[in-house]
């Protein structure tokens, strides 16, 4: 998706290929596994040096677990970056996965199609935290603190680079136009 709306997207494993970065997109995936990961390979510490030096950090889905101040389980160990309570598979098993318009604050007033695939929720949200779109039953699914954003869904599984576009300005790239055409070559899922 970064390299569809032009930018220069770079595969970070270790602490040295977070050097030169204007931020840094933490993925879906298995929460687990990406905790277990960044302690083996020694990501913690300059991940959270990265957001304290004011650079944007995104995590999705499980990247918003890894991001959280606390989560309901022990397992895994959260960055504890952004000021918000997660519980992670919120939704239930991947079979419960599912599809929701939102309305996301800043992003213009079309809906933003939203992909939930075993998601977590966000359950606290302090006070330095804005929620960006929330569910229907008012639960937050998109927020931000400062330079930190967050989303229990997919983005990169849809044709809408809102979000994307949004993350780029956050971290220093072209302003975010919500004006602009946003919908760029449609994905395959």
């Amino acid at each position: 998706m970064l390299r569809s709306i032009g930018v220069t997207a770079t595969e970070v494993r270790l602490p040295a290929h977070l050097d030169g970065l204007d931020g840094l997109i933490i993925p879906g995936g298995e929460s687990t596994t990406l905790s277990r990961l960044m302690s083996l390979y020694g990501l913690r510490e300059p991940v959270a040096d990265l957001a304290a030096r004011g650079k944007a950090v995104w995590g999705t889905c499980a990247g918003m677990i890894m991001l959280a101040s606390e989560i309901t389980e022990q397992d895994p160990v959260p960055l504890a970056l952004m000021d918000v309570g997660v519980r992670r598979n919120a939704f239930g098993r991947q079979v419960d996965s599912f599809e929701q318009d939102l309305t996301v604050k800043g992003l213009g007033a079309a809906a933003y199609h939203a992909i939930f695939i075993r998601a977590p929720v966000i359950i606290r949200v302090g006070a330095a935290v804005d929620v960006l779109a929330a569910l229907p039953d008012g639960r937050p699914v998109a927020v931000q603190q400062d330079n930190l954003l967050a989303t229990s869904f997919h983005p990169e599984l849809t044709a809408d680079a809102r979000i994307h576009r949004y993350f780029v300005a956050l971290a220093g790239g072209p302003p975010f136009n919500a004006a602009a055409p946003q919908i760029d070559t449609p994905r395959v899922r």
